[in-house]
């Protein structure tokens, strides 16, 4: 099965703020969804999960109905969290 990803704006206009060589990481990470390491289900929230990717951080839900994954916000490890 082969999920669809959405990147919204903000996390968009994270990762385009960050150097080349992060985004780059950072979007390879985000394409391996939603298979990948050190993904971990946020408590407290239904099919939200977090991607860590060194010390950034990717929010993303999952909607299995529609195998669509959609990136909400990505950031630094102490302000995403803030965000939600």
């Amino acid at each position: 099965m082969k999920y669809r990803i959405e990147i919204n704006k903000k996390a968009r206009k994270f990762i385009a703020s960050q150097q080349p060589k992060q985004q780059k990481r950072i979007i390879e990470a985000i394409y391996k969804l939603p298979d990948g390491e050190d993904i971990k289900r946020l408590v407290g929230y239904n099919n939200v999960y977090r991607l860590r990717i060194g010390n950034y951080r990717v929010v993303y839900e999952i909607h299995d109905d529609v195998l669509l994954i959609i990136v909400v916000n990505a950031g630094n490890r102490g302000d995403i969290y803030k965000q939600l």
